[in-house]
This record gives C-alpha cells, structure tokens and sequence, in this order.
C-alpha cells in the first residue's frame, strides 16, 4: 500500500537529508507505528506519504513514494485528497468550518460524495469516536481532546485508503486515547485502512503497532516488527526499558504479556518495598505559596470550575490530572489571574527578596535559586489578577498548551533578551535556560519556525527568568520525546529545589509518575481525589504507568525506581 524505494530527501536549506536512500513496503490493512528523537523527521515522513513533501514544503526528493499505485511526484495532495487522510498536530489549525457536523462532512464536499453517502458516513463517524454530544457544538468550545477526535472523524468520512496521524492521543486523557486507539484498530482490522501513525508516547500505542518504523537524526530508517526494532532503540516505552533490565526475551510489547514473564522479578523486589519505588523522598511540607478558596469558573451556563479549594507548598510539585474537560485548563488560567473567575479568591505568597533574582545572585542553574525564601502567611500574599504584567512574572506564571500564543517577536534571542528586561534578569538568563532545556535553538530563528518542542522549552525559558514563586503548566509534554521529557523534569526539580510550587496539568502518566510529588483529579470542575503520586497513581486503574501494572500489588511507578531497588539488594 506504502512503498518507498531509494528514497533521499532533503529539505532546501538543510546541510543533511531527513532520509538517506530509505526504502520499505507497508502492506495494505496495517497499524505502522512511527517513532523517533524530536526533529528525527517523523512529520516528514507523512508528509512524504500525502504528497505535501515535496509538493508544499519545498526540498529535494529522489527515487520514488508509491501510495495505493500512485506516484506521490507525479500525484499532488489534491490527487491523493481520496486515498489518503491526514490528521495533524493541531487540529484547530486544520478546521475550516464552525461547528462538530459541518468540520465531518466538509471533505467528503470537496470530493463531491453525493448527499445520501454524505450522511451515512457522518453518522458512521459518530458512532465510532462517540461524538454524538458535540455534533451540534461550536468546534472553538471544545477541549483540545474532543478537537483531536472530530480531526480524526473529519478525515475517515471521506474514506480513505491509509490514514496518516501525527501524535492523535497527545492531548487525550487515557481513557479517551484508549478510545480513539480502538476505533483506528477497527478500522485497520475491519476495513482493511493502512494506518501510519507517529507517536512519542508509544506506551499509548505500541501493543496495536503490527511494524514500527524508526528514524534517526542521521537519515536513516529501520523498518520491523516492534520487537524487534525496539529492542535496540534508544527511544522505547517503559515495559520495553523493564524488559531489558531484566532480561526478558522476547520482549513483551503488553501488560498482559509483561507480566506473565514478570513474577520473578516481582520476587526480587519485595524485599525493597520499604524504599521509596520512584526514587523520590517524598518532601517535607513547605510553606503555603499560592491558596484558592471557593473558586468559581462559569461560561454563560456551564460551570468549568464548582467551589474549589486548592493550596500549593513550595518545594512541592503537583500534577493536574482528570478527562478530557474536567476543567483543568480553566483552573490554570484562573489561577494565574488573567483567565475566567466568577467566584472565590486567589492568593499568591511568592518569593520574597526575589523580584531581581538571578542564577549568580543565588548559586544556581536557574533563576532563585537554592537560598530562595518563601512566605508563610496566605493572608499576606496578593492576587495575581490586580498584578501588572511585569509584576505579575515574579510571582506566577502560566505556560498554556499552545506555547506560541506567548510569542510575538522576531527572533528566539529577542524573546530572550526581553524576558530578561521584563523581569529585571540578569542578560543571559533566558537564554541559558532555553539551551539547558533544548540546545542548540539558533538565537537568529523566528519563533514560528521552531518545533512545537522547541516552542514549548522556549516558552517555558522566557517565564521562569522572573524566577515566579509559582510556575503553571498546561500539558507540557506534548511534541516532547523521552529525553526532552527528562530534561524538563529534571529542570522542574530544580524549580521545586529553590523553593518555587509548581502545578502542571498532564495526560501524560508516565511524566507526572517519574516528576510528580502529588496528583490532583479533577472531574467536573471538582477536586475528588488528592494526594501522593504513588498512592494516586497505583490505585487508578486509569492513570497508572506501565511499571505499576506490570508489578502490581508493589508500589513501583518507574523503571528507574526499580533499578534502584535492583541495585540495593545487590
């Protein structure tokens, strides 16, 4: 169904190829998981597939793609509008319509599908992604999870023959992930679509990929079963990471499987139970640096946040979980003081002494460092809201889930040097922070051009130069690979270490597993559940990392606090 033979490509103003002389054959009817490093080439893969590369992007292509017989040089994306189906990082960027219905129905218009055919499939769609409360919705009022499925549904009305998917669960709550998951394995087993999905999370995905397609930073490309690609892949899922600490052979690729092979291993370990499974010392409790009370979202009708009581401690970092729409985001941006509040109060205690803060001034890697002092009286703090914006980056700062609405200048070393002077910084200090999350980000380069990676790390570099005693995040994982994962935690821990609270909202169980100090869930704009991470995230059958349901009933989250533990009883 997908060929490709002696494939080279690169693009116009690149010194290297994304792929050097790659070939491969995808048959019809299979789920191709692809992976790799951030900025390996994943995207351009399928946009290899659907004729946007080199037709819209520009760049050099020899030898040939092949889809469904068709000559992807010689066939432009509008030739192949009917066989292949495209569904992108940012479903709002790709809508042309205004509401749910309209967005289904919208390609099969531009094929000229008659009305009758139109119908059944919209409603087909419905069906299989559970859409049949927001068809009548205004696309701009859904959360970024429901966006993803009406971007998916939109694409499979006009029934294509391989559907190409760029990161689909990256802003889906577990369960609605599973979901999703599902209804593309229906579609591959049922129907026989050819499915080439990229994906960072693989643990999401890796137990329905039938092959795994792996690029490096090098141009070249490894094709297989999972199996056996990932055995040696430097980017793999946590029950593959277990598998090789261990020795499992073959590798198992499910929670099933893992652990049928697990019991010894379980054995080995019962005798650390009494360390901490993560690795983490679970922190004393720090002073109070930001409490709402009563708090209160309402959009016309719909309440996002009901009465809600909430305390962050400095030192500590609490992840936000809960579906699709529980009102996370909301909570964020109400908190921060520039979203939506109806009713309740926020304050915010801060770092005192700190408003000028630098890495010299405090013997750290990051703005506040180590000898940071934290207030203790709630009563004392301020409101974010009342704060003018240059005041207000000292004290919280929020990084949203689209990191780029924060960007408008042009050039990543002018972002740079005005955060710096917006918050009274030190020159240099953004930037140092940019490198240490994502190096290598040239400083001449426009913003717009950056990998939403590389958006996000500079972002979150421009709002921690206040050195904020309280630092927001909205799903900050997303567009992030393993490694760019690690280095946010770890330059989260160092946050926590200086005495700043830090609150993200995050679908992503195995970060918050390997991050996080606590977990709050969210459902309906209420608090139902807070408390520490290991406790939070062993009892849910939904937010549990694969470590924990591979070795249940231990108290593991991680692979890494199990190699501790291996390594203690050695």
């Amino acid at each position: 169904m997908i060929r490709f033979d002696a494939v080279t490509f690169r693009y116009s103003e690149a010194s290297t190829p994304v792929l050097d002389n790659a070939s491969l054959s995808i048959p019809e009817g299979e789920l191709c998981l692809v992976v790799g490093a951030t900025g390996s080439g994943k995207s351009t893969v399928l946009r290899l597939v659907n004729g946007l590369a080199p037709h819209f992007t520009g760049g050099h292509l020899t030898g040939t793609v092949t889809v469904d017989g068709l000559d992807t040089r010689t066939h432009p994306p509008r030739d192949l509008a009917g066989t292949v189906g495209v569904v992108g990082q940012d479903p709002l960027a790709g809508f042309v319509t205004e509401r749910v219905e309209d967005e289904l129905a919208y390609s099969m218009e531009q094929l000229g599908v008659p009305a009758p055919t139109m119908r059944q499939r919209v409603e087909e769609v419905i069906d299989l992604l559970g859409l049949h409360r927001l068809r009548h919705r205004a696309l701009t009022t859904l959360s970024a999870g429901e966006q993803q499925r009406v971007a998916i549904g939109s694409a499979l009305t006009a029934g294509p023959r391989v559907l190409v998917l760029d990161e689909p669960t990256s802003a889906l709550d577990p369960h609605a992930a599973e979901e999703v998951l599902a209804a593309l394995l229906r579609l591959v087993h049922d129907l026989g679509v050819t499915v080439l999905l990229a994906e960072h999370r693989l643990e999401r995905v890796i137990q329905y990929a039938d092959s795994v397609l792996r690029l490096d930073t090098e141009g070249a490309l490894e094709y297989g079963t999972p199996a056996v690609v990932l055995a040696s892949s430097p980017i793999a899922p946590p029950i593959v990471e277990l598998g090789r600490l261990d020795g499992w052979e073959p590798l198992p690729l499910s929670i099933r499987d893992a652990r049928r092979v697990a019991g010894p291993l379980r054995e080995r370990l019962r005798s650390a139970q009494s360390s901490v499974p993560s690795g983490a010392v679970a922190p004393a409790a720090g002073s109070i640096a930001l409490t709402a009370r009563g708090l209160r979202v309402r959009y016309g009708r719909m309440t996002a946040i009901d009465g809600l009581d909430l305390d962050l401690r400095a030192g500590e970092l609490t992840a936000l979980m809960g579906r699709n729409g529980s009102g996370k985001s909301s909570l964020l941006w109400a908190l921060q003081g520039t979203g939506t509040r109806s009713d309740g109060t926020v304050r915010v205690v801060g770092r005192h002494g700190m408003a000028g803060g630098s890495s010299a001034e405090h013997g750290s890697g990051l703005p506040g460092g180590p000898g940071a002092v934290v207030g203790s009286d709630p009563a004392s703090g301020v409101d974010p809201a009342t704060l003018a914006p240059d005041a207000a980056i000292r004290h919280i700062v929020l990084v949203p889930h689209a990191p780029a609405d924060l960007l408008y200048l042009e050039s990543v070393g002018a972002e740079c040097r005005e955060a710096d002077r917006a918050a009274g910084a030190l020159p240099g200090t953004a930037s140092a922070t940019l490198e240490r999350l994502w190096p290598g980000v040239p400083e001449a380069a426009h913003p717009r051009d950056l990998s939403e990676g590389q958006r996000l790390a500079l972002v979150l570099a421009l709002q921690l130069a206040g050195a904020p005693g309280v630092v927001l995040l909205d799903e900050p994982t997303r567009g992030l690979d393993y490694e760019a994962k690690r280095r946010l935690g770890a330059l989260l821990a160092e946050v926590t270490a200086s005495g700043g609270a830090v609150l993200l909202s995050s679908h992503d169980v195995e970060f918050v597993a390997g991050t996080a100090d606590r977990v709050v869930v969210l459902s309906d704009g209420e608090i139902i559940t807070d408390g520490p991470v290991s406790d939070v995230l062993t009892a849910s059958p939904g937010f549990a990392p694969q470590v924990a349901r591979i070795l249940r009933p231990l108290p593991f989250l991680t692979v890494d606090g199990v190699r501790r533990a291996i390594a203690g009883t050695l």
